[in-house]
């Protein structure tokens, strides 16, 4: 459940309350002299301190482009020769 800042008009305290949506809804209508305090939400990109994949992982995608020379993995991972590239080109151009 989400965490929601409410200041008391009255006595000019501003507190923090975990509830859900709905029952913040209705603690808003009985309570009319609550205001919502509006913030920003907190966005975690990472988790991690390195974005390194590690060495035995790369050998796995290897092995995955080459069982699969289409698939999205084997564009990104996947070793080609010249005529692959070439030919997925040609084929680019051709199809739009």
């Amino acid at each position: 459940m989400p965490t929601y800042s409410f200041y008391n008009s009255e006595t000019g305290e501003q507190f923090d309350s975990l509830m859900s949506i709905a029952a913040r809804e209705s603690f808003l209508q009985e309570n009319p002299h609550m205001e919502p305090v509006i913030s920003a939400p907190m966005i975690v990109t990472s988790v991690s301190t390195s974005n390194k994949v590690p060495d035995g992982f790369k050998e796995v995608l290897a092995k995955v482009s080459e069982n699969h020379p289409t698939s999205v993995v084997a564009q990104r991972h996947g070793k080609k020769s010249t005529k692959q590239v070439k030919t997925e080109q040609i084929i680019k151009k051709h199809l739009g």
